[in-house]
C-alpha cells in the first residue's frame, strides 16, 4: 500500500510516499481504507522529533513509527474475529497512527460510526483537535452554563472547535484571533473577539472563569490577572522555541506560576477515547458542531501540507484525501 513515511528525522523534505506491508489485523481489530486525514501540529513534532525529550519515547536516533499522521476517516475493510460491532464497508472515523496512508489498523473500541448525514471530511477533522477543545473546556476547565471563557487561538484547528463547544455549554465566549478572521469566529457563535493585530486581550478589566491557551504567547502574570480568583487556566500548548523543551516548557512554566495562587492551571495532552469522539459526531448530527476546514490536499502533497502547518496562520483543519489520491 502507499504511505507517507519519514525514516529519519527532519523537515517536511523527509517525507515520502513508498509502497509499504499492509498492516495486520489482530482479533480484535478492523482495517480501515483512509479516505480523508487530517494534518495536526503533533505530526510536525513528530516528522521534526522536536521538542528532544519527547525522542525518549518515539525514538532517539530515528522514528519508531515511520508512517505519519494521526486522525482519518474511512470504510472498514475487514475485522478481526472477535469484532462484532463493524463489518465491512462501514464508514468509520478514529484517532490512529499511521493515518497518512492507504490502509491502517484501529481497534474496534477505538473507532466510532459516521452517520449517513456526515461526510468523511468532516468527520476526519474531529478526533485530535475536538477531543482537545472537549476535554479541555469540560474536564480540565470545569466550564459551565454561564461562566466566561476566553479562547486564545480560536481560528485555528481547536480553537474553532472550542468556540462551538463553549457555545454549547452555554458559555460566555471570547475569542482572541487576527482580523482576518473575526467574521469566521463570529460565525460560530463567539460573544465578543478580540483582534490581536490590534488589541493585547490581557490589557482588560474583563474576568474570565476560564482561560484556554492554545497558543502560549502572553506573560503567565498577565494571564493570571484576568482571571477570577478561582479560575483555571487550561494551557494546550506554547511557542516551538527550545529544541529540548518546546512547548512542554510553557506548561511547566504555567504550573510553577500558579502553584501557590488560588487559581489554577492545567496542562494535559487529549486522550481519544470512543465515548467523546461519539459525543461530538452527535453534536455534529444535530447541527451544534461543524468542522471548519482551511485547505485539503492530495497525499502525495502531505509536506506542503505540514509546511502549511509549521507557519501557524491555518484557521480551521487541513486534510490529506488519501482514497484515489495515492495511485
Amino acid at each position: 500500500m502507499k504511505a507517507i513515511v519519514n525514516r529519519r528525522y527532519g523537515t517536511p523534505d523527509e517525507l515520502r510516499l513508498d509502497d509499504i506491508e499492509r498492516p495486520d489485523v489482530g482479533e480484535s481489530d478492523t482495517l480501515v481504507r483512509v479516505h480523508v486525514a487530517a494534518v495536526n501540529p503533533l505530526d510536525w513534532h513528530m516528522l521534526t522529533g522536536t521538542p528532544h525529550i519527547m525522542r525518549l519515547t518515539t525514538g532517539v536516533r530515528r522514528p519508531k513509527r515511520i508512517v505519519r499522521g494521526v486522525d482519518m476517516a474511512g470504510t472498514v475493510e475487514r475485522v478481526g474475529a472477535s469484532v462484532t460491532t463493524f463489518a465491512p464497508g462501514d464508514r468509520v472515523f478514529a484517532g490512529a497512527r499511521g493515518a497518512f496512508a492507504e490502509y491502517v489498523v484501529v481497534p474496534a473500541d477505538a473507532a466510532v460510526a459516521i452517520p449517513d448525514d456526515v461526510d468523511f471530511a468532516d468527520a476526519a477533522a474531529m478526533p485530535i483537535a475536538a477531543v482537545t477543545a472537549l476535554q479541555g473546556l469540560r474536564d480540565h476547565g470545569g466550564l459551565t452554563a454561564g461562566q466566561s471563557v476566553l479562547i486564545n487561538g480560536a481560528s485555528g484547528g481547536v480553537g474553532t472547535f472550542a468556540v462551538q463547544i463553549a457555545k454549547a455549554l452555554d458559555a460566555e465566549v471570547t475569542a482572541v484571533c487576527s482580523a482576518a478572521n473575526v467574521e469566521l469566529v463570529k460565525s460560530l457563535g463567539a460573544d465578543h473577539v478580540v483582534d490581536y493585530t490590534s488589541s493585547n486581550f490581557t490589557s482588560t478589566h474583563r474576568r474570565y472563569e476560564v482561560i484556554l491557551d492554545l497558543v502560549g504567547n502572553h506573560p503567565l502574570a498577565a494571564c493570571r490577572k484576568i482571571l477570577t480568583q478561582t479560575g483555571v487556566y487550561v494551557v494546550v500548548s506554547g511557542p516551538k522555541t527550545g529544541k529540548l523543551l518546546g512547548p512542554v516548557k510553557r506548561t511547566v512554566a504555567a504550573k510553577a506560576k500558579f502553584a501557590l495562587a488560588s487559581q489554577r492551571a492545567v496542562a494535559f495532552t487529549a486522550n481519544l477515547t470512543a465515548q467523546d469522539l461519539q459525543t461530538l459526531i452527535d453534536m455534529m448530527q444535530s447541527g451544534i458542531l461543524r468542522s471548519v476546514i482551511d485547505r485539503r490536499y492530495p497525499i502525495r502533497d502531505t509536506s506542503d501540507a505540514i509546511r502549511y502547518i509549521e507557519q501557524g496562520h491555518a484557521h480551521g483543519k487541513v486534510l490529506i484525501d488519501v482514497f484515489g489520491s495515492a495511485e
